[in-house]
């Protein structure tokens, strides 16, 4: 299947008071490229999800979007530091035992000096954390997937349409080639009579021009490789997979040949015929540019 390079994606994942939401989002890029947000107390798992990405994305820049909630109060505990708080005890005493202050110094007071009570997390098991971080993480990633194979194959049916519709022009452009060669033979013919008149004609000479005249618009090889080219992004189209790159390379050859097509052109009808191929040709690349 093809897959584009723009999707989104979007899981929760709770167990008991653990709750993560991941969100995921994705535009064109040349490579894999990953951003990942999430709190800072999370970042060890960093490598880990993005081993995880690789199974699902080869290419794209993806925005990765996680946020944590613990509802556990027992994961939080208030810590009492006596020492620190004797320290500034004795030292408000002392400034105002110094300066002949009164000292007013209150409980409430002393537990609001920094330091003095502070809140710490306890320790966590980490394999249970990612437990539940993984879970939103493949259902995020599933659901982000399922919508970038959705927009490839939408992309795929464009495509395959354009190509079609290139074959036509192909068979036109062939089609028109021996119409050329009979109109030049004729209008030689018409030209050779009114300079020489009643003298005889050396249909041999003729036959030799016409046949100069055909070697160089002949385009039998351009076109050949053309439908070959067509056929080969056909079969990489229904093959699947990540062929972006390939595509846009056979692109870029198809390209090259309609370019030689317009370059042999000897009449206006040829000309239109290989300037619709390089702008469907055109538009098939940019479509491919968000393919994986």
């Amino acid at each position: 299947m093809i897959k584009s390079m723009t999707g989104f994606g979007r899981c929760e994942s709770q167990q008991g008071d653990r709750k993560f939401t991941v969100e995921m989002k994705s535009v064109n890029h040349r490579y894999f490229d990953v951003s990942i947000k999430m709190p800072k107390k999370l970042s060890f798992f960093e490598s880990a999800i993005r081993a995880l990405l690789k199974n699902y994305i080869q290419r794209g820049k993806v925005d990765v979007f996680i946020t944590y909630e613990d509802f556990a109060a027992e994961n939080v505990s208030l810590k009492y530091n006596e020492n620190l708080a004797a320290e500034y005890l004795k030292y408000y005493r002392q400034m105002a035992q110094t300066f002949g202050l009164e000292d007013d110094m209150r409980v409430s007071a002393l537990g609001r000096c920094p330091e003095v009570l502070t809140m710490e997390e306890q320790t966590v098991d980490e394999n249970e954390i990612w437990a539940v971080l993984e879970e939103a993480l493949n259902g995020a990633s599933r659901q982000f997937t399922e919508s970038r194979i959705r927009e490839g194959e939408a992309l795929k049916a464009d495509i395959s349409a354009k190509l079609d519709g290139m074959l036509v022009d192909v068979k036109a452009v062939e089609e028109r080639f021996p119409q050329i060669m009979e109109a030049y033979r004729q209008k030689l013919t018409e030209k050779v009579k009114e300079l020489l008149g009643d003298t005889q004609m050396d249909e041999g000479r003729i036959a030799a021009e016409v046949v100069l005249f055909a070697d160089k618009i002949c385009t039998d090889e351009e076109t050949v490789r053309l439908k070959s080219h067509i056929e080969s992004m056909r079969g990489e189209l229904e093959k699947g997979g990540s062929v972006g790159r390939k595509l846009d390379f056979i692109a870029q050859e198809m390209n090259r040949e309609a370019n030689t097509i317009l370059s042999k052109a000897n009449d206006l009808e040829t000309s239109n015929l290989a300037i619709n191929l390089k702008t469907e040709i055109e538009k098939i690349r940019e479509q491919i540019q968000n393919i994986e």
